[in-house]
Order: C-alpha cells, then structure tokens, then sequence
C-alpha cells in the first residue's frame, strides 16, 4: 500500500507497542506525538479515536484503534514484513494475541486498581483468578520460542510488550518463564529502535 501512514501516540503510553510494530514492518511513518488531557481531547483527534486515547493510526483512509487490533492490521498491510502466519495456520495467533488483549489485561488492570472479582462472579467477568491467569500465560510462554509457534510475529509485539509492561512495573510475577521470553524477543533491533525514538520523545518533553 502506498497510503500515508499516520501514528498518533505518546510516548508514555501503549503507543509505544505500536511504535514497535511499525519499526518491525519497515514501512515509512508519519507520528503526532498528542498530550494528555489537550490534544488528544481535541474534536480533530476525537474524529480519530472518539474515546480521545492513544495509540491510533490512520493509513489512507483507514482508522485503526486499540493495539491488538493495529498490530494485526500492520502485519497484513505490510506482508512482506513476515509478522503473520499464513492464514491456515493463524489459530495460535489469534487466540493469544486476543487473549492478552482482553482477560489477561483485564484481570491485571483490576489487580491494580485493588479490585478482586468474588469467587462466585468470576464466570461473569470471564476470566478466573490472577494466578490461574499467570499459570496460563507461563504455559503459553515454555511451549515454543515464541507465543504462536516457531517465528516471530505481531502476536509476540503485543502479547511480548505486555509482559515486559508487566516486569518492567510489577503487575506480573517475575517468573523465569516470563523474564526468558521477554529477554528473547525484545533482543531485535526495531524493538531498540523504537524504544530509543520514544525514550528521546520523553527526555524531550
């Protein structure tokens, strides 16, 4: 695709997971660095992502939000990248990447905000508890070299971020399984990239 690429973020926030996957696909980008509170509330960001929140991208006349989701839509923009297996052998490749967008965040967002699902609502909130969720993530984790098989792909930017995220502040247990991984697939060069272009952004600021 020849469309402009457009990156809004910040450089403190899940952006950076996004910011990780464009430099993996190579593909050039444009970036609007928004502000909390200011420009990301604004009515031009608002008919971006109504919720007023970062990340986002616009490609062409394509608006993608929510980071599972434009992981995945970067890995089939931009195939020649390699960041998705092919479509017949996907299954591992959803189910973690939507797994880790969804219960697994959920359940450490609440642990973080000191909020524990009783027992007897748990099938309710769809997920159970916190260290049966961790049980899972470390099965996931020790069964290949990376989260959906043996190559790399947007799964492991996703779901890898979400597990530094959680070593690097605490919300997850630093489990050898969890530390190997993360050391594992954050040893690539778009992965310094990036992190070198958003620490600067935030030694700017």
């Amino acid at each position: 695709m020849s469309e402009e690429l457009v990156f809004y973020t910040n450089p403190m926030s899940r952006g950076r997971m996004v910011r990780w996957m464009l430099e993996e696909t190579g593909a050039p980008y444009r970036t609007e660095i928004l502000e909390y509170g200011k420009s990301m509330k604004s009515a031009e960001y608002l008919a971006v992502n109504p919720l007023g929140k970062v990340p986002a991208i616009r490609h062409g006349a394509a608006v993608v939000t929510e980071t599972a989701a434009i992981c995945a839509y970067l890995a089939d923009a931009f195939p020649a990248a390699g960041l998705a297996p092919p479509p017949r052998q996907r299954a591992a490749y959803y189910r973690w990447l939507f797994f880790f967008a969804g219960p697994l965040e959920a359940v450490i967002i609440n642990r973080a905000l000191n909020f524990e699902v009783p027992a007897e609502k748990r099938m309710m909130a769809g997920y159970g508890g916190f260290e049966q969720m961790m049980d899972i993530v470390e099965q996931a984790l020790s069964a290949s070299e990376y989260i959906a098989g043996d190559a790399f792909s947007a799964a492991d930017v996703y779901c890898g971020s979400q597990v530094g995220f959680g070593l690097q502040f605490g919300s997850m247990e630093k489990r050898p399984a969890f530390v190997d991984y993360w050391k594992r697939i954050s040893d690539r060069d778009a992965y310094r990239r990036a992190r070198e272009i958003d620490d600067a952004l935030v030694a700017d600021a």
